[in-house]
């Protein structure tokens, strides 16, 4: 289903959005952030609705602080949750299991995916890569590692590309706090 047609709110909860990334270089990434902010999330393991949960609070973050209301089904064009909403969303989990910053854990999270290296001046052949990657993320199409989506590991048992995003992202921040 398409997003209706945007207003004035959607793109101030859009810029929200990507003021919450703390983009590791002076490079511009505008041209990425549309792109995931336009792409839907689909989950199909279960307990990963659950992100769907987290990416809603977030509007609700957004309205409570920015506009002082809760956020309502219909206050924004998009009819679905967004791989960033997603992404932000997630940052905020581990920032809070790990600690520091969300801001720095959105970065890193791209930088995960492989998406840091896909600055503004996107061509056919970065459209390409931007798209592939995150279809890769959302359909699981990752190694059994999890190295292509939000959460590589060096070494695990289980198979992250059936694992609820949750628990790989536990695992995650169990591997990196082991590694000191």
């Amino acid at each position: 289903m398409m997003p209706q047609k945007p207003r004035p709110i959607d793109f101030e909860y859009y810029e929200w959005l990507i003021s919450q990334i703390e983009i590791g270089s002076n490079k511009k990434y505008y041209a990425l952030f549309e792109i995931m902010h336009n792409t839907e999330f689909v989950w199909f393991v279960p307990n990963d609705d659950n992100r769907i949960g987290d990416a809603l609070q977030i509007r609700n973050d957004f309205f409570r602080t920015v506009h002082d209301r809760k956020y309502e089904d219909g206050d924004l064009a998009l009819e679905w949750v967004s791989v960033l909403e997603v992404l932000i969303a997630l940052s905020m989990r581990v920032a809070f299991t790990a600690g520091g910053e969300a801001s720095h854990w959105a970065w890193r999270l791209i930088k995960n995916l492989g998406l840091n290296k896909m600055s503004d001046n996107v061509s056919g052949v970065k459209l390409d890569r931007i798209k592939t990657i995150l279809e890769d993320l959302i359909w699981r199409n990752y190694d059994r590692t999890g190295r292509g989506g939000f959460f590589p590991l060096k070494q695990t048992l289980n198979d992250q590309t059936k694992v609820e995003i949750w628990y790989q992202m536990q695992e995650y921040v169990m591997e990196i706090e082991e590694a000191g």
